[in-house]
């Protein structure tokens, strides 16, 4: 989970936009980021999928006035607030983009072309009705951040209690990985402009603890003996999971929280 999901980048940029902070070109491009094309399907006024410059200038002209993200997962609607086909596409894909200022929202729909070693991705976002309501589960930032360091320091020492921790060569390659790739990340841009320091730390924090949730499942059991161990091992990850998306969905939400509140 180090890198953001294509819902915050579109969110992040699509913010940046709207608050005249960046051009069209400029945020339909960071919002695309290393894949090859994005189109959005389904844009009122238009009978045939379009560009997300042009996309993103027709949602500003309905009265679009900020981009909000949902990170839904089974049993957690997070960010999400209904219709069921809009919220059941959302869950599929993991993930969507709530307008604020009309009842719209955007699921992408991601496919790969290309021979092996060359894979080109292509994403075709639908724009579906929304309702418009609250939507679910979203926390504040301050919320998110101290949420975000209890379940760490309750996940760790549950950990340390069950010696489940990662083991092996093959663990221990991971981790190396995952440190190199968080040094590699300072630094970077992880939010568009605007936004506060407080979300980039935030999100921040977010992708890594969400990194090591990742690295800490795909890797077998760990020093997990037995099913008992497993099953607790598991129950400690999940709400360390569960509260990362919660975080990252308040940091990239934090850009319309704060315009709304001024």
């Amino acid at each position: 989970m180090l890198s953001e999901p294509r819902s915050g980048r579109l969110a992040a940029w699509g913010n940046a936009l709207l608050a005249g902070l960046v051009s069209p070109d400029e945020a339909a491009s960071a919002a695309v980021g290393e894949d090859a094309v994005h189109r959005v399907e389904g844009v009122p006024g238009e009978s045939a999928p379009v560009g997300l410059t042009l996309a993103l200038g027709r949602l500003r002209g309905l009265g679009v006035s900020g981009l909000r993200v949902a990170l839904p997962a089974p049993g957690h609607p997070l960010g999400l607030s209904g219709p069921p086909e809009f919220n059941a596409r959302a869950l599929e894909a993991e993930e969507a983009v709530v307008c604020q200022g009309a009842a719209l929202g955007l699921v992408p729909e991601v496919s790969e072309a290309g021979p092996e070693g060359d894979v080109h991705v292509e994403v075709l976002w639908h724009c579906l009705p929304v309702r418009e309501a609250p939507p679910a589960d979203v926390p504040s930032l301050g919320e998110a951040e101290r949420e975000l360091a209890e379940a760490l320091r309750e996940a760790t020492e549950a950990l340390t209690r069950l010696d489940v921790a990662g083991s092996g060569p093959v663990a221990e390659a991971a981790i190396d990985a995952y440190r190199a790739r968080a040094t590699a990340s300072r630094g970077r841009d992880v939010l568009a402009p605007g936004y506060p320091p407080r979300a980039v730390r935030v999100l921040e924090l977010a992708q890594r603890v969400g990194a090591l949730v990742s690295l800490a499942t795909a890797h077998g059991h760990g020093g997990a003996v037995s099913a008992s161990e497993m099953s607790a091992r598991a129950l400690a990850l999940r709400p360390v999971e569960r509260t990362a998306r919660r975080a990252q969905v308040a940091a990239y939400n934090a850009f319309v929280e704060e315009r709304g509140a001024r």
